[in-house]
C-alpha cells in the first residue's frame, strides 16, 4: 500500500465529502454538525471494565481515528476542526493510529476534558450533533431536537452507499489482509487437526489484527456448526470425524474499512465428503455467476431470486430435492436450505447502511440489500446451502416433505453447509464489477488440497 498513494485519494475523498455535506445539512435544516467519535461502554454495571471501541461510523468517514471522545466539527466552507482529546489514563492508552495522513487535512484542537471541546463549536443558527453519547450533546449545550435528527442522519447514510477512490482502494487493502487468513486456515485445515479455536487464533495471528479489530467476531464452523449462520461458539478440541468441512466467515479492516469474506473446505474420501464436495463447488460456480449477472440498473432483489432458483437446480442435481428449481423456489422449500439474504452493502460497518431503505418482498425477510444497483456500491455476493436442523423439521413435517430426499439430507447433515462470498465494487467498465476477494483470494471453496484423494462422486 503506497502511502504517497492513500494521502492522495484520502485528500480527494475529504473535498468530495465536504461539497456533499454541505446541502445535506442546508436541507435539514443546520449550519453545522460535531459528530461524536464515541465513548467507551462498561461491560457490566457490576464491574469497571469496558468494552473496546466501536467508533461512530460517520466520525470515520471523515477520518481513520479510533479514540474515544473526540469531535468532528463540521461547518460548510470552512477547513474542519478535530478537536482531540488526549488520555492522561494510566491504565490503557488508545491504539496509535495506523498512518497520520488525514491530520494536515484538518484543524487539530488537543483538548483535555470532553467539556473542553464546547468552546471550540461554533457559534452558529443550528447546530446538530451525531453520536451514540447524547449526554455530551448536553454538556455542549446541543438543542436535544438537534441530536441525530432523522432528516440529516438518513441522508448522510445514503451518502456513504457510493464509495470514493479512497474508500475502495481501503476495501481493497482490508480484502487482501483477510486473505491472508484464510489463506492459513485453509492450510492448516488441509495439513492436520485444529479445533475451531486454534483456528480463530491462527486467522488473527494471520491477519496481524486482534479480536476488536475485527470487523465481526470471526465465524469459524467446523461440521454441523456450519450449519449455524454466525457460529462463534468455538470447538476447543479437535474433530476426529472422517469427513469434514470447515466454513470460515472472518474479515479484516483498514482505516475503519471493512471486509467480510466466506470460504467453505471439505476433506475425507468416503461418499458424504465426496456429495459434499460436489455442492460446495457447485456453490462456488454459482456464486461466480451471480458475481458476473450484476448489473447496473438492476434491483439487486432479482438477483437474490434468481440465486434461489439456481440453488433450487443445485439441490435438483444432487439429489437432495426431486422436484424442478421452479417447483421448490415457488414452494418456499428453498428457504429452508438457503435463510438468509444474498448479500448486503458493505463499507465502514460490515453490514453498511443505505441499501435497505426499501422493504424487502415478504418472501425475503432476511434480505439487506434492496437498492438498483449503481456504479459505486460496494455489496457482497454469498449464496449458500446449509443443513438446519429446526428448518428441516419444519419442512419434513410440512406437505412439502415429499420433495426431498431425507437419507441424503441426513448422510449431509453432519458436514453443516456451504457459503461462498465476494466483495464486489460495480464499476463502469463492460465488466460491471471489480471483486475485490478474488482479485487476492482467487479460489472460493472446496477441497483445501485440490482432489479428494480415493473419493467416489455421488
Amino acid at each position: 500500500m503506497e502511502p504517497e498513494l492513500v494521502s492522495r485519494l484520502y485528500k480527494e475523498h475529504l473535498r468530495g465529502l465536504s461539497k456533499r455535506y454541505a446541502p445535506v445539512l442546508a436541507k435539514a435544516g443546520f449550519d453545522a454538525v460535531v459528530i461524536h467519535s464515541g465513548s467507551l461502554l462498561k461491560r457490566s454495571e457490576f464491574d469497571d471494565q469496558y468494552w473496546p471501541l466501536r467508533v461512530t461510523p460517520h466520525f470515520q468517514h471523515w477520518l481513520p481515528l479510533a479514540e474515544p471522545d473526540c469531535a468532528l466539527i463540521f461547518v460548510p466552507g470552512k477547513t474542519p476542526v478535530l478537536a482531540w482529546l488526549k488520555s492522561k489514563s494510566f491504565w490503557e492508552r488508545p491504539p496509535v493510529p495506523e498512518s497520520d495522513h488525514f491530520l494536515p487535512s484538518f484543524d487539530v484542537r488537543v483538548v483535555t476534558s470532553v467539556e473542553d471541546i464546547k468552546p471550540h463549536l461554533p457559534a452558529v443558527g443550528r447546530l446538530a450533533f451525531i453520536g451514540e453519547n447524547r449526554a455530551h450533546a448536553s454538556t455542549w449545550g446541543v438543542d436535544g431536537r438537534a441530536v441525530n435528527p432523522p432528516d440529516l442522519v438518513g441522508p448522510l447514510d445514503h451518502l456513504r452507499v457510493i464509495k470514493s477512490e479512497y474508500e475502495v482502494l481501503c476495501l481493497g487493502e482490508a480484502n487482501r489482509r483477510a486473505a491472508l487468513g484464510h489463506d492459513a486456515l485453509r492450510r492448516a485445515f488441509r495439513e492436520g487437526a485444529a479445533s475451531e479455536l486454534d483456528l480463530h487464533l491462527l486467522f488473527l495471528t494471520a491477519t496481524r489484527q486482534d479480536d476488536p479489530e475485527t470487523p465481526y467476531k470471526n465465524i469459524v464452523a467446523m461440521g454441523p456448526h456450519a450449519a449455524t449462520l454466525h457460529h462463534i461458539s468455538y470447538d476447543k478440541r479437535a474433530s476426529s470425524r472422517s469427513a469434514e468441512s470447515l466454513l470460515v466467515d472472518a474479515g479484516s479492516s483498514f482505516q475503519g474499512y471493512c471486509s467480510d469474506i466466506t470460504r467453505t473446505w471439505v476433506k475425507g474420501a468416503d461418499a458424504e465428503a465426496s456429495a459434499f464436495l460436489g455442492l460446495v463447488e457447485s456453490v462456488e460456480a454459482m456464486q461466480k455467476r451471480l458475481c458476473d449477472a450484476v448489473r447496473v440498473g438492476s434491483p439487486y432483489e432479482e438477483l437474490h431470486e434468481e440465486a434461489h432458483r439456481q440453488v433450487g437446480e443445485i439441490l435438483r442435481t444432487a439429489g437432495v430435492l426431486k422436484a424442478s428449481a421452479e417447483e421448490t423456489v415457488a414452494s418456499g422449500v428453498t428457504r429452508a436450505f438457503f435463510p438468509h439474504g444474498l448479500g448486503h452493502s458493505l463499507g465502514l460497518q460490515c453490514h453498511d447502511v443505505g441499501c435497505a431503505l426499501v422493504k424487502p418482498k415478504q418472501a425475503n425477510p432476511y434480505l439487506r440489500n434492496t437498492s438498483t444497483i449503481e456504479v459505486g456500491q460496494v455489496f457482497t455476493i454469498e449464496p449458500g446451502i446449509y443443513f438446519i436442523e429446526p428448518l428441516l423439521e419444519e419442512l419434513k413435517a410440512s406437505e412439502n416433505a415429499r420433495m426431498v430426499d431425507w437419507k441424503l439430507v441426513d448422510a449431509l447433515a453432519p458436514l453443516g453447509g456451504v457459503r461462498i462470498e465476494d466483495d464486489l465494487v460495480v464499476t463502469r467498465g463492460a465488466e460491471a464489477t471489480r471483486n475485490l476477494t478474488r482479485a487476492v483470494l482467487p479460489v472460493g471453496g472446496g477441497s483445501p488440497a485440490g482432489l479428494l484423494p480415493g473419493a467416489t462422486r455421488r
